[in-house]
C-alpha cells in the first residue's frame, strides 16, 4: 500500500501516536507499505511554529528529518502536475495545503490518509486515521 499522510496525521503518528487509529498504525509499520510525506506538510508546519500555533520539540528541520527519513517516510516534492490538478478539484474547501495535498494523492495515486471529512469528500483514496 502506498499512502500520504495528512498534516495532522503525520504530527500525530510522530508527537501523539495513540490519536491514530491501530489499524493505520499497524499500516505505518508494515515494510509492506510506502508512507509518504508531502513538502507541503513541512510548509504548513513552519508557517505554524513561526506563528506560534504549533510547539515541535526540536526546530523544524530536525523535526522534519528525524520523522521522515529517520523514520523511513518518503519526502513527496511539489510537483507541475500537482499544482495543475488542484484547478481540476471541486471547491468542497478552501485550504490550500488540504488541497494540494489531495491533488498530490490522485496524481500520484496514492491513498490519503486523514481524519478530515472534507478531504474524503473529495474524488481521492482516502482512509480514515481515527482512533475509536
Amino acid at each position: 500500500m502506498r499512502l500520504l499522510l495528512d498534516t495532522h496525521v503525520w504530527l500525530w503518528f510522530a508527537l501523539d501516536p495513540g490519536r491514530v487509529s491501530a489499524d493505520v498504525q499497524a499500516l505505518l509499520g508494515s515494510v509492506d507499505t510506502e508512507i509518504y510525506v508531502s513538502v507541503a506538510s513541512l510548509w504548513e508546519v513552519v508557517i505554524k511554529t513561526s506563528l506560534g500555533k504549533l510547539d515541535l520539540p526540536d526546530p523544524p528541520e530536525t523535526f522534519w528529518e528525524c520523522q521522515t527519513r529517520g523514520s523511513g517516510m518518503a519526502t513527496l516534492p511539489i510537483r507541475p502536475e500537482h499544482i495543475l490538478d488542484i484547478a481540476v478539484l471541486p471547491h468542497i474547501h478552501r485550504d490550500p495545503f488540504d488541497r494540494l495535498l489531495v491533488a498530490q494523492a490522485r496524481v500520484e495515486r496514492l491513498t490519503l490518509v486523514t481524519t478530515d471529512p472534507k478531504i474524503r469528500a473529495y474524488p481521492v483514496a482516502t482512509l480514515s486515521a481515527e482512533s475509536s
